[in-house]
């Protein structure tokens, strides 16, 4: 038996990562249960994910205190860590009113101009919500396209400033596909990403949910990008991550009954196996900031296909720390699902 099932009318609200676009829907819990000992620290979601460095640049954020925020932006040098700071900083509730006032005093500020942008997109889907688009009230669209328009008026602007920055592609992408841009603009955005950071994780991410069904894709194309881009990689790299997802995803499709069925079967077994052991698992994966995502990731997907040693494995190494997606696929509190599901794969 499955340890979760579709809920009745299962569309529920979505967390950060379901804001940009990883899905809409949950699942609720079966009665399976879980029993034993919890293993490692207690589940804790934590917006820095351990990081002391983040924790700061979070807090100087929630603050509005630029002067301290600003040079710690400034001094990153790669594309793909000034991304992170932006994409967390963009969740912090408020900042699109001290970026305002910020810009107004100092429109020239490129840093400040892509914290805004970042935001506005991030508040456009909390505007938005994770309803379905049938359940979205008229006034909620109205602010998120108009948050949508902003933010792409100022990203744009900041590539055009620094055009070697990864950070505003990869918000362009995500903004891109709530407006409903097309596939021409999503492909040029991805395009642009990738040619300043050709294996950054989040850019493959946001594709990869491009392609996906609900958003105007398939799920032949889906899985077919996942798995080129893992290949395309040396082994022990990140994007084996997306092999998983898009499992995820694809099972998040599926009614009752097919969608254990899928991810049980004996193809996509090893398909996550492979993409594990090709990337997580592999004695060459290096961690870079937010490696807890992929490992949420795996961690859910072997859970649910109830290999729970190989999920064990997962579960052990983040010690507690729970990301928001993709938990956010199933019914209840991240935290509350992510210790179902670890306190059961330990028991053997």
């Amino acid at each position: 038996m499955p340890l979760f099932r579709r809920r009745p009318g299962g569309e529920g609200a979505q967390d950060r990562a379901g804001r940009r676009g990883f899905g809409f829907g949950r699942r609720s819990a079966g009665s399976a249960g879980a029993s034993g000992a919890v293993r490692g620290a207690e589940p804790r979601l934590d917006p820095a994910l351990g990081d002391e460095a983040v924790r700061l640049v979070l807090g100087h954020a929630a603050a509005g205190d630029w002067a301290a925020l600003r040079p710690a932006l400034a001094a990153v040098e790669d594309g793909a860590e000034l991304t992170h700071l932006a994409g967390a900083i963009a969740d912090v509730p408020g900042v699109e009113e001290w970026t305002a006032r910020v810009l107004a005093e100092a429109p020239d500020d490129t840093v400040a101009l892509l914290v805004s942008g970042a935001r506005q997109v991030t508040w456009a889907w909390e505007a938005r919500t994770g309803a379905r688009a049938k359940h979205v009230g008229e006034e909620q669209w109205k602010l998120f396209h108009q948050r949508l328009e902003a933010a792409e008026e100022q990203l744009l602007e900041v590539a055009e400033r620094e055009p070697s920055w990864l950070a505003p592609w990869y918000f362009l992408q995500i903004s891109a596909r709530g407006a409903s841009l097309g596939r021409e603009i999503a492909d040029c955005r991805f395009e642009a990403a990738v040619r300043r950071a050709p294996g950054h994780p989040g850019t493959h991410r946001q594709r990869l949910q491009q392609l996906c069904a609900k958003w105007g894709g398939s799920h032949e194309e889906m899985h077919a990008f996942a798995r080129s881009a893992m290949l395309a990689e040396p082994e022990g790299g990140h994007l084996g991550e997306l092999v998983a997802v898009a499992h995820l995803e694809h099972w998040l499709d599926l009614p009752d009954g097919e969608d254990h069925a899928y991810l049980t079967s004996p193809t996509v077994l090893a398909e996550l196996q492979e993409a594990a052991f090709r990337s997580v698992l592999h004695p060459d994966f290096v961690p870079v900031r937010g490696w807890q995502g992929a490992f949420n990731t795996f961690a859910m997907a072997f859970s649910l296909a109830d290999q729970r040693k190989t999920a064990r494995l997962l579960f052990d190494a983040l010690d507690g720390v729970v990301t928001e997606s993709p938990w956010h696929y199933l019914a209840g509190d991240p935290v509350k699902v992510f210790r179902v599901h670890r306190d059961r794969c330990a028991v053997s």
